[in-house]
């Protein structure tokens, strides 16, 4: 076997799939080269959402602080995709993941008004590491039980102490992480996993 198909069997990927990764991680990155006003143009903004642009609510998960943000952030996608991509069918993800999206937008919005912007992937990243957990968990697996206690003790730390830090920026919003959870494990909990991943 080559190396390329190697790499991409073990990061869950065959054929499409494998493009379909590339494809996602590249509209994580792409966004950086529009710089600054790329950023402020497409971050979540309470401002600007107030005057009507709702395009943000979709725009703040894929634009980052910077290039370096955005290849982390493309990094946590390619781990997620490793451990869960076939947990669930791809119609299944795309609801998990704007349902993550939309509780983040939520969250910012009704219970952290002192946030004025944001942008990252993060916290809906966080919402597909609940969901894959869940799927886990619910399939009698060990590692769904240590997953969660991970991701909770995380979300915990988070909580009390702040950013981790290795996230390397004092502009990370962690309440996003948690809002990510909450929504990304509430859409899960409707949808049935693979009995088995593929």
């Amino acid at each position: 076997m080559n190396p390329v198909r190697r790499v991409l069997r073990s990061l869950n990927c065959d054929g499409g799939a494998g493009l379909a990764l590339l494809a996602a991680c590249a509209v994580l990155l792409l966004p950086t080269l529009a710089g600054e006003a790329g950023r402020v143009l497409l971050r979540y903004d309470r401002v600007a959402l107030a005057a009507g642009q709702w395009w943000r609510l979709l725009t703040a998960h894929v634009v980052h602080l910077d290039a370096r943000h955005a290849l982390l952030n493309s990094l946590g996608l390619a781990l997620m995709w490793a451990l869960f991509a076939r947990d669930y069918s791809p119609r299944q993800w795309a609801p998990i993941v704007l349902g993550a999206m939309a509780a983040i937008d939520a969250g910012l919005w009704l219970c952290d008004s002192t946030v004025l912007w944001y942008v990252g992937s993060s916290g809906a990243l966080h919402g597909v590491m609940a969901a894959g957990a869940l799927a886990h968990v619910r399939r009698g697996e060990r590692a769904g039980w240590v997953l969660t206690g991970l991701l909770a003790v995380k979300l915990a730390y988070e909580h009390w102490l702040g950013a981790l830090p290795l996230s390397g920026s004092d502009a990370v919003v962690v309440s996003a992480h948690l809002y990510g959870v909450i929504g990304g494990v509430t859409v899960a909990a409707f949808l049935r996993p693979h009995r088995t991943p593929l």
